[in-house]
């Protein structure tokens, strides 16, 4: 019996739709406007507004759509679309083409669309966790590296330029005075600024620039090698001897001086 009902109701529907359409085409055509026209006020493709004239419902999609659809196109061409979908019938739901993603609104959500949603919220809280997680590792590694600053050893000529002083063993202001029991005693006046570099007994003690004026002294036991970048501007001086310049100005030279020796080079 059910059946027989729905079977009615599904017939019932077709003829309507095709007495709907008829109208709807005929007042259409007598004011000369294009089904592209009327997808454009509407918004409902050319394909459904087209089956909507030929009365053809297996191309449609449920009933409660086909009559807002019936509503929208008489509306656009000119008749009132309430009156004409007052006596539309909606409560059967024939076997047609259910509706795609194309043309389904807002506020019409399949549970297909939702679990689109769900599948790109967690793609994006993945990425987001992911940017934390390497954001805090970064800084965590800055803190470390801030905490356990590593030495970084620099050429001599970032030294000369940057003015970075190394003084790994301390050296004598002067004249030396506790510190002449040593065989090697290299004392250095600066008649100009220059980068100096002290290698005692195969030892780097000190790396840096010092200034005009400045009178330092070192000491070794067997071998104190001495290296500067403007020897120009060096005056060496080795266990109290007469001191001399290390070389021409602006030019590199290394001197060598070891014990039982009065002077190498």
């Amino acid at each position: 019996m059910k059946k027989e009902n729905k079977r009615n109701l599904s017939q019932e529907l077709a003829e309507k739709l095709k007495e709907v359409g008829a109208r709807l085409q005929r007042q259409r055509t007598e004011k000369s406007i294009g089904l592209e026209e009327v997808a454009a006020k509407t918004r409902i493709q050319t394909r459904l507004l087209r089956a909507i004239e030929e009365g053809r419902i297996e191309q449609l999609p449920e009933p409660i759509y086909i009559q807002g659809f019936v509503r929208r196109f008489a509306e656009a061409i000119g008749l009132d679309g309430n009156d004409l979908v007052s006596d539309f019938p909606v409560t059967v739901t024939p076997q047609v083409t259910r509706p795609t993603w194309q043309y389904v609104r807002v506020g019409q959500l399949r549970p297909f669309h939702l679990y689109l949603l769900y599948v790109f919220l967690v793609i994006g809280s993945v990425n987001g966790l992911s940017y934390m997680v390497g954001r805090s590792n970064v800084q965590a590694s800055k803190i470390e590296d801030a905490s356990n600053p590593t030495p970084k050893f620099h050429s001599s000529s970032q030294l000369l330029n940057s003015g970075i002083n190394i003084e790994l063993s301390p050296s004598t202001p002067g004249k030396p005075t506790s510190q002449g029991n040593k065989p090697v005693q290299v004392g250095v006046t600066l008649k100009a600024p220059s980068w100096i570099r002290i290698v005692a007994d195969g030892k780097p003690v000190f790396e840096g620039t010092l200034p005009e004026g400045s009178q330092r002294t070192w000491v070794a036991d067997e071998k104190l090698v001495v290296r500067a970048g403007n020897a120009g501007g060096v005056l060496v001086e080795f266990n109290n001897q007469i001191a001399k310049q290390m070389g021409a100005p602006g030019k590199v030279e290394e001197l060598t001086f070891a014990a039982n020796q009065n002077r190498g080079s």
